[in-house]
């Protein structure tokens, strides 16, 4: 994995070390990337690449590098939450996208888009242009926690892009939210926030829940009195992304 370290003070080229490095250091998520496979950090992503295949890459998975100009890549895919779109559907400043839709799914060699079969129907509707490529529908799923939240009383906090699909993953899985806050993606807890946090979770006798993303952001003593639920992406169908992918092999 290859990532600019949004959020963290370190350069790079570094290769991101999940048992010693802190967030503040390389970013919340290339910490949270490098559990699960080689994670690099680079401000500048073609000294990050070089650094990667040094040390061995064979592929190179870029981390929200879509728009990076400075990487020839082998295949490119654009990910779509079906629920948010593209806003009002204008660049910046005037909306919240970097490039016109109609570009970016030009270079595009398939599209993820994450939502439930009707939103990502109302998604293709509103934007035909995507299917210019192949679409992929897929949805955020939640993995064992290991402790069933079903019919159990939960604080749920998150500092994420949209903590509302977090709160609404928990509630399917059958908690009581008794009490859910939503900060800033990136959010650098205080002490003062996540003691009111955990008093909060005594005061009703519930567990205190966030996202793994949060939880790298959790010094140790806060992060053990905290469950954290994982989500994987689910794919409806792979077919698609198996053509991209082959090109790699």
């Amino acid at each position: 994995m290859l990532s600019r370290g949004y959020g963290g003070r370190v350069r790079g080229p570094h290769r991101v070390n999940p048992g010693s490095d802190r967030f503040d250091m390389v970013g919340d998520e290339p910490l949270t990337l490098a559990h699960l496979a080689p994670t690099w950090i680079a401000r500048d992503r073609q000294l990050g690449a070089v650094a990667a295949a040094e040390a061995g890459a064979g592929v190179i998975v870029m981390d929200d590098g879509f728009q990076n100009p400075h990487l020839a890549k082998t295949a490119s895919v654009l990910v779509v939450d079906a629920k948010q779109g593209f806003g009002n559907g204008r660049v910046i400043p005037a909306g919240p996208l970097r490039e016109p839709v109609a570009e970016g799914v030009a270079r595009a060699d398939a599209v993820v888009v994450i939502g439930t079969p009707a939103d990502t129907e109302a998604l293709l509707t509103l934007w035909p242009t995507l299917r210019d490529r192949p679409v992929v529908q897929a949805e955020m799923r939640p993995l064992p926690t290991g402790l069933p939240l079903a019919g159990e009383p939960v604080v749920a906090f998150a500092g994420i892009g949209r903590p509302e699909k977090f709160f609404a993953t928990l509630a399917g899985m059958g908690a009581q939210l008794l009490v859910r806050e939503a900060f800033p993606d990136h959010h650098r807890y205080s002490e003062s926030i996540l003691w009111r946090l955990r008093r909060t979770a005594e005061r009703h006798g519930a567990m205190l829940v966030t996202t793994e993303k949060d939880a790298v952001r959790l010094p140790d003593r806060h992060r053990r009195q905290v469950l954290v639920v994982q989500i994987a992406l689910e794919l409806a169908d792979w077919s698609a992304l198996d053509q991209v992918l082959n090109r790699l092999c």
